[in-house]
């Protein structure tokens, strides 16, 4: 039996004392409540971690304990405090009472294979978490930043492809309840198939899987700056009650004046974050389980469709998330030098491809209108040229893991069994 220092204990008793201090005033908040627990993006993403936690540690106690502390919580809010009821302050109850169980967990395990697997488990979460909650408070940045958006270049490109995407969709959308609620939880929920598939590389990959959550965890970040370089809001917000039904008419398009134009709303369509990440958790889940790689490319699927159908993306959005999603992967594949080719060129192309799309739109909406055949080969060609730098990025990270694991493999072999030819 491994006997505890009473220093050490102390010291674990007080951490998790801080944990708890944490998960009471986060719960409890009234503010908190108010501006994030009942948010549904920031629910989901506590949801995640609940998923996240139990494909980790699958202890029925660690469930259990979860599902005690989310009706704890719901009590005091809900019976004590009176906050205003809603379905999805109890997805972020049980975010709030995972965390509570991991980090106590990763205090008093005596494991430290086990105490690792938590940490890599529950530090990313946090900070992916936090992540989404201070996202609003950039993007305010940005809006303010940015009193003009160029929506009306997005409109421009969109329209040269000679069909209105985003209205198509927004239609279906609207008048589809079958369509329309599977994808507003897709789109609300983009954090399930994230944390998924992390989960799922931790568990196999162990710490290799962490290049993965850091082009998660960046990929925000890094996509704000880029809405500062090229400021839009999509079309819900350009034709606001007009969308999806009676959009600027596609006849006019090519005589629109191109300029910046006040619209409100939040800087954030181009490139697209959500079409961003979903790709980055399919070419993550590669390796995976039939159903880890099955709901990652169902939210892939779904993703493209809801960007369009809810308004926030124009179609072109979705293509320059293409090749940002492969500078993101390129930039976080850290197991790999950059003086590995595969991880400096698709860094480089994706780089490069991303600001050229942007100058283009920008600078170059004239050429787009000669023939619907130029914008539908840029965006075909965009596409298919990011694919298949990734693939070949892939590969260079599947052999150099597998040049790393043969000396492993050699060192491990029982010298009984070890034959030895001569001719």
């Amino acid at each position: 039996m491994t006997m505890t220092h009473p220093a050490n204990r102390t010291v674990k008793i007080l951490l998790t004392l801080v944990v708890a201090a944490c998960f009471c005033t986060l719960g409890l908040s009234k503010q908190f409540y108010s501006e994030a627990l009942v948010d549904g993006f920031f629910a989901f993403a506590l949801a995640g971690v609940v998923i996240l936690h139990l494909r980790v540690r699958p202890d029925w106690r660690d469930a259990l304990a979860i599902v005690g502390l989310t009706g704890v919580l719901a009590g005091i809010d809900f019976g004590v405090l009176h906050y205003a009821q809603k379905l999805v302050a109890w997805l972020s109850f049980a975010g709030l009472s995972s965390f509570m169980v991991m980090g106590a967990r990763a205090i008093w395990s005596e494991d430290r294979d086990a105490r690792k697997m938590l940490l890599y488990a529950s530090v990313p979460a946090l900070l992916f978490v936090a992540s989404d909650y201070f996202a609003s408070t950039m993007l305010e940045w940005t809006s303010a930043a940015h009193p003009k958006t160029l929506d009306l270049y997005l409109l421009s490109f969109d329209y040269s492809l000679g069909v209105e995407l985003a209205s198509i969709a927004g239609r279906w959308y609207a008048q589809n309840s079958w369509v329309h609620i599977p994808s507003l939880i897709v789109y609300v929920g983009l954090a399930i198939p994230i944390t998924v598939v992390y989960a799922g590389r931790l568990v196999r990959l162990k710490e290799k899987a962490l290049p993965a959550m850091l082009a998660f965890l960046v990929t925000g970040p890094i996509g704000i700056l880029f809405y500062n370089l090229f400021p839009a809001c999509g079309p819900h917000a350009l034709f606001q009650n007009g969308f999806p039904f009676h959009p600027f008419p596609i006849e006019q398009a090519s005589r629109l004046l191109l300029e910046p134009i006040a619209v409100a709303g939040p800087r954030n369509a181009i490139p697209s974050l959500h079409m961003g990440w979903a790709l980055l958790a399919w070419w993550y889940s590669r390796g995976l389980s039939a159903t880890e790689r099955g709901l990652a490319l169902a939210f892939l699927v779904v993703t493209t469709f809801a960007t369009l159908g809810t308004g926030e993306h124009w179609f072109v959005d979705l293509i320059v998330a293409f090749p940002f999603a492969l500078m993101i992967q390129g930039l976080c594949s850290y197991n790999l030098s950059w003086k590995d080719s595969q991880r400096l060129g698709a860094f480089a192309f994706g780089l490069f491809a991303t600001l050229g799309l942007l100058g283009m739109l920008r600078y170059g909406a004239k050429v787009f209108w000669t023939s619907p055949l130029v914008p539908w080969a840029l965006a075909a060609g965009m596409v298919a040229l990011t694919m298949i730098r990734q693939m070949k990025l892939d590969q260079s990270a599947a052999s150099a893991e597998a040049q790393e694991q043969q000396p492993q493999k050699s060192m491990s072999v029982p010298a009984g069994r070890v034959s030895v030819s001569a001719n």
